[in-house]
């Protein structure tokens, strides 16, 4: 297969987050936004190292179970992936999904593990509690759009009025806001935002509605390269007959580059700056950007179960959970630490978003907490200074995991159980082979569906820690006979070669070098060291290095 051939073949499977596998004559094919089922013709982009990856261009044949999509701009807006889909066979396929992604850690360990499959979120549909939505165009010269990133592109905007994972009061909004603004952006009076040309107006609309009080906060991004009276826009809202109730409308200024919803000034045009959600009997404020579960009724059922997994520590111990101190890391609002909090002696959340730490203080002083302790800073950094030592950690970082350096510190503690909560479950992969090599082992673990018809999944891992030798003594003999068998001379080439044919991706031959440092093997004191005073050689990260140690062990390097 050469890049630009077209070719056809059916999708076999599909791994995360939306990478489908089709299979040809000639091959596999990666093939993103597919389904498992479909016959599909695709134009080839790439095809390295007999690694092909194909552009999506037509769906030939759709699977045999396939239902109709329930949304009207399914296909086109690049926001749901799974619509066409039974809802049974897309919790199947996010399982098998980190399920196929976990297993090369779980089966590592030799202790025993339970898999508890995946629960569902207890809604299918209108769940989400926030929504980002982006002004545009859908074509160049068309008329304003309002909404979500057309699929496969990066620029064209697709108003979606009747999108089905939000309720109908976002959609109102929506099209209150493209009604106020259309009209003006026609006649040449404002305009939006350009990525490319980094000039324009209006660039984002963040509508967040809480489901279980009904509270409505909206927030209305622009740059400052205009000034507009939004008096009218704010009355406009006000006249809408919503189902909840409208607590705060706001103005942000953002002039980032980054095509993100940016602080950078907020003022409050109507009523106020934060809204009320209930989680579980608790109470939380929340603000217009501090991180908060966008599925509120599905967050329930992952928070019901970090504590489940807590209360099944201490069912068959004397240990009273009562005397424990919990560390809360990443712990965005607050929302676990306060769950928790009432089994716990005390609880220390840390969250590098000031912000989030502030509501997180008033959300524990309101729901009655006392023993709640919140810290604005990164992990990282914060970990040196806290005097306290924990027994129990949990985990819930973003989507791309825990910084190596901080994780080594989590370990170093030596705590008898994390939990560890993943909205990415390759970041969690990646870091329970660190967890591993630190004494835990995977103890119970269950995907949650959060996002239905979306590729995303969250994981929630209990861990144990065991007791494991950290050093080896070998008897030393000049002779060299403890090396009998082991190939000391594989060639930086042949380790690269392994590495890309098993996990797809090069190696710089510096991090060889090191990972071969570390494990003892022989070479020149100044064997592929740079020739530069100030050179310090780079992190090798942990997906790196597992990989290096497995090709010396499949070269007999080492044991």
């Amino acid at each position: 297969m050469k890049k630009k051939d077209i070719v056809t073949g059916r999708i076999v499977r599909v791994e995360f987050p939306n990478k489908g596998i089709m299979e040809t004559p000639d091959g596999k094919v990666i093939v993103k936004n597919t389904l498992p089922g479909q016959k599909v013709s695709c134009v080839i982009i790439k095809n390295r190292n007999g690694r092909a990856e194909g552009r999506l261009l037509e769906v030939l044949e759709e699977p045999i179970d396939a239902i109709e999509s329930p949304c009207i701009h399914f296909g086109k807006c690049g926001g749901c992936t799974y619509l066409t889909m039974p809802y049974v066979k897309e919790l199947g396929l996010k399982e098998q999904q980190v399920r196929r992604i976990l297993n090369p850690i779980l089966e590592k360990q030799t202790q025993s593990y339970t898999w508890e499959g995946i629960k569902t979120s207890p809604v299918k549909f209108a769940y989400r509690n926030k929504m980002e939505f982006t002004f545009g165009d859908e074509e160049i010269g068309g008329p304003l759009t309002l909404g979500m990133h057309k699929r496969n592109s990066m620029h064209d905007i697709v108003s979606v009025t009747g999108c089905r994972i939000v309720d109908d009061d976002y959609s109102q909004i929506l099209s209150a806001t493209l009604s106020y603004f259309g009209p003006l952006y026609k006649e040449g009076k404002i305009s939006f935002y350009h990525r490319m040309k980094q000039t324009g107006y209006l660039r984002h609309l963040l509508v967040r509605k809480a489901v279980k009080t009904g509270d409505i906060l909206i927030d209305l991004i622009t740059t400052t390269q205009e000034d507009h009276d939004l008096s009218d826009y704010v009355e406009s809202l006000l006249t809408l007959e919503l189902s909840g109730h409208i607590v705060g409308i706001l103005h942000t200024k953002n002039d980032a580059v980054a095509d993100a919803v940016i602080d950078e000034g907020t003022s409050i045009l109507y009523g106020q700056d934060y809204f009320f959600e209930e989680l579980l009997g608790l109470k939380f404020r929340i603000t217009p950007f501090s991180f908060f579960q966008t599925n509120s009724l599905s967050a329930e059922v992952l928070y019901g179960t970090v504590r489940e997994y807590i209360d099944g520590l201490y069912d068959n111990t004397t240990e009273d959970p009562g005397d424990k101190i919990i560390f809360d890391l990443y712990c965005g609002t607050g929302t676990i630490a306060q769950i928790i909090a009432p089994i716990a002696n005390k609880v220390i959340g840390v969250e590098i978003v000031e912000e989030a730490v502030t509501a997180a203080k008033e959300n524990a002083a309101r729901n009655h907490l006392l023993d709640c302790e919140f810290i604005a800073g990164d992990v990282l950094k914060v970990l040196d200074d806290i005097e306290d030592k924990p027994n129990l950690i949990i985990l819930d970082p973003p989507r791309e995991g825990i910084n190596p350096k901080a994780l080594k510190k989590i370990i170093d503690y030596g705590v008898k159980h994390m939990i560890y909560v993943s909205c990415k479950p390759t970041s969690l992969a990646r870091d329970l082979e660190i967890l591993a090599e630190g004494g835990y082992y995977v103890q119970r673990a269950v995907a949650v569906d959060q996002f239905p018809w979306t590729n995303h999944v969250e994981t929630c891992v209990l861990l144990s820690h065991q007791q494991v030798k950290k050093s080896v003594t070998i008897d030393y003999t000049p002779d060299g006979s403890y090396m009998d068998g082991l190939n000391k001379h594989a060639t930086y080439k042949e380790i690269n070669e392994y590495v890309l044919e098993k996990y797809g991706f090069k190696l710089h031959s510096a991090y060889i070098a090191q990972v071969k440092r570390e494990m003892g093997i022989e070479m020149g004191e100044n064997y592929n060291l740079s020739k530069s005073d100030d050179y310090e050689p780079r992190e090798v990260t942990p997906e790196k290095r597992a990989a290096i140690i497995d090709a010396l062990k499949h070269f007999n390097m080492i044991e």
